[in-house]
């Protein structure tokens, strides 16, 4: 909530609340929490040299190493409609929004780091086209299997983790102490998006879904695979050879994606696994 004063903000809620003291002044408490949890559970951070190719091996490489359940196999092979109403509405509460959280990275970088990420997020918004912007896109699918489009709808079916998920992309891109974090998150989150992103339209097709249900998927196959290049070795690397204080933390941002990833994708496997909901257990029946 306290995030969302710095996005859409709330029906009926002053915008002044949004640098309000006393609410920064607790937002900056739980983020402290916040943080060190993900540092925990992104673990231990090797050492890379400050140079775009090292960088950019460092983030392919935990790219590569893909452990976890594999969500998008499960909509590929075995999704039934009701679980991927679910799945939307699991990604609705950062797809509808898609690319504003990280946007708050651009006016803290510079050189090529930030030609990078305005190229990339370029992509995001649809070129200045309204109907290719991702945000966009997503509602056409959610319209398709009779969902709401309007952000937040779902926020009650929400859990946790999906929610810790999109406030990290908002901790790392708000400050720019973190900015070698926002960094390394968008670039992991570019390396391992494309071929998800395919089973993901496959799944749905499986369905009986065509466009414009699938294009959200099908515009991330290809956009994809050109942004994680941009985002490994110009975006991430290119903020490395600037500035290698921030190393650190690139690797740290890619790490701890990768983890509260898996963190919802075991959740949310191990639910449709057993026949139940990935929803929120108390949020009550879905519409």
């Amino acid at each position: 909530m306290l995030y969302e004063l710095h996005h859409r903000g709330f029906a009926e809620v002053d915008d002044r609340w949004e640098w309000d003291p006393g609410l920064i002044s607790l937002r900056a408490r739980i983020e402290e929490d916040f943080e060190q949890a993900l540092r925990d559970v992104a673990g231990p951070l090797p050492s890379v040299e400050p140079m775009s190719s090292e960088v950019a091996q460092a983030l392919f490489e935990l790219a590569a190493d893909d452990a976890g359940p594999s969500v998008s196999k499960f909509i590929q092979r075995q999704v039934d409609a009701a679980q991927a109403r679910e799945f939307l509405i699991l990604k609705s509460i950062y797809q509808l929004k898609e690319a504003d959280p990280h946007t708050w990275a651009i006016p803290k970088l510079e050189g090529c780091a930030k030609t990078a990420m305005v190229e990339i997020q370029a992509d995001e918004y649809g070129n200045g086209h309204l109907p290719r912007m991702h945000s966009e896109l997503f509602r056409k699918t959610m319209r398709g299997l009779g969902l709401r489009d309007d952000f937040g709808a779902y926020i009650d079916s929400i859990p946790a983790v999906t929610l810790a998920a999109v406030n990290m992309i908002s901790l790392f891109g708000m400050h720019r102490r973190l900015r070698g974090a926002i960094t390394g998150h968008l670039a992991l989150y570019e390396m391992t998006s494309s071929i998800p992103q395919a089973a993901y339209a496959r799944g749905f097709r499986r369905l009986g879904y065509e466009s414009p249900v699938t294009d959200y998927f099908d515009e991330h196959v290809e956009a994809d695979a050109v942004h994680e290049q941009i985002a490994g070795r110009d975006l991430a690397g290119g903020l490395a050879e600037d500035e290698p204080d921030p190393v650190p933390d690139i690797i740290f941002g890619a790490q701890a994606a990768a983890a509260v990833d898996a963190l919802a994708g075991a959740k949310y496997s191990d639910a449709w696994e057993a026949g139940r909901s990935a929803l929120h257990a108390g949020a009550g029946a879905v519409v």
